[in-house]
């Protein structure tokens, strides 16, 4: 089956067309600028050279009916009509309550999806524009929603809720969420296989470090606890993001500074965690540069970052009554030799013995503990794109079984 994932912001799209049989990107790229005449697609076939292509793209409308065109076109598409496209499947970041499950979107699930723009103000109104835009230019093709919130919305309540009035959570629905999702079910499953166990006797913590970044407590292939809350600014230090912080912080920052609450928010999100520490970049390739080069906070944004992940690590083996693997993933987990060594000294008393020569080293998926090391270290590059495609497929084939 052939799958077109869509990933799409307020003015950008992500897409890979992905044969599910062999899992396999026909062809991928992005569309940024939406909205300008400046408009940027971006478009690379599986074999083929990346092309730029540079023009006026209004809407998301627009923006995919030039994905489907390169996608089809002469010189670097991979298909040759639009029925060879047999679904969609689409990420959308939150779902709420809502879906514990990726789900084919019906008139029903697209209201569920708006219903949460509330609480997903930034990233639901693209997501449905996206949809909506598949929709008419593919409009007999079935589509699929694949929530990075979904993993994760089982959490027991202990794990979940916020010390703040019952009633709060009731009527508005203020709850630890957690995002990253799709990742961190897919680099727990791929654990298991690279660890030849069985899932559903594991006690994983996954690591989706980059830009934005979280963690997951993964016990017996469901996730119990994350670092990410009602929205993504919890948990760990980001590339701008605070990550935890006391409330009050903000509250006392907005009076000296008369802030606005648009002005705070961009504060906490935009230039805050590694950028506001180092004053240097958000970028941890730049943050390692600058403490080769003797940068002193520089080297502080790094020893936040880590430590709040070392931190996480522990509280989570003891959530989970124990501890069988690490996982790191995203552009910092799985490119920064620096960051894990530095995360997994002094977990000796864990049972985590990383090998230094196997970290430096490796590449793609690798175990990066020493064999004596009872707890497995693990580095797993992320595929959610793979995650959405088979979904989808899924979805849609159980959809032809019942139809038959």
């Amino acid at each position: 089956m052939k799958v077109i994932v869509l990933n799409c912001g307020s003015s950008s799209i992500k897409y890979q067309l992905i044969e599910t049989e062999t899992g396999a990107p026909l062809a991928k790229g992005a569309v940024e600028r939406i909205g300008m005449a400046s408009a940027l697609l971006t478009h690379k076939p599986h074999n083929g050279e990346k092309i730029k292509i540079v023009g006026e793209i209004l809407d998301h409308k627009i923006a995919i009916e030039y994905v489907l065109a390169v996608l089809m076109s002469k010189n670097h598409g991979v298909i040759s009509d639009m029925s060879e496209i047999d679904a969609v499947g689409h990420r959308v970041v939150h779902g709420g309550e809502t879906f514990s499950g990726s789900v084919l979107i019906t008139e029903q699930v697209m209201q569920a999806i708006k219903d949460n723009i509330d609480i997903a103000p930034l990233h639901n109104p693209a997501n449905i524009k996206g949809i909506e835009a598949a929709k008419a230019h593919l409009p007999k093709v079935p589509q699929v929603a694949v929530f990075d919130t979904a993993f994760h919305v089982n959490m027991p309540p202990k794990a979940y809720l916020y010390g703040i009035p019952y009633t709060l959570y009731k009527r508005y629905k203020i709850r630890r969420y957690g995002f990253h999702g799709t990742s961190h079910r897919y680099v727990s499953r791929r654990a298991a296989v690279r660890l030849g166990r069985d899932l559903s006797e594991l006690k994983i913590v996954s690591a989706h470090l980059g830009n934005g970044a979280s963690m997951a407590a993964i016990k017996d292939g469901r996730s119990v606890d994350t670092t990410m809350g009602f929205t993504p600014l919890e948990g760990l230090l980001m590339g701008t993001r605070t990550g935890d912080m006391d409330p009050s912080v903000i509250l006392y920052i907005m009076g000296k500074e008369e802030l606005s609450l648009h002005e705070a928010n961009t504060l906490m999100n935009k230039h805050s965690g590694l950028l506001g520490i180092s004053g240097e970049s958000s970028d941890m390739r730049e943050i390692e540069q600058a403490i080769e080069e003797g940068h002193k906070r520089a080297r502080l944004a790094f020893d936040v970052f880590t430590y709040r992940i070392k931190k996480y690590i522990g509280a989570y083996a003891a959530a989970m009554g124990g501890l069988d693997a690490i996982v790191f993933t995203g552009g910092i987990g799985e490119n920064s030799p620096l960051v894990r060594k530095t995360v997994c000294e002094d977990l000796e008393f864990l049972g985590v013995k990383l090998d230094e020569k196997k970290n430096a080293e490796a590449t793609g998926e690798a175990v990066l503990s020493d064999e004596n090391s009872r707890v497995k270290v693990l580095k797993i590059p992320t595929n959610e794109e793979l995650v959405i495609a088979l979904d989808t497929e899924k979805i849609v084939r159980e959809q032809l079984n019942e139809a038959k």
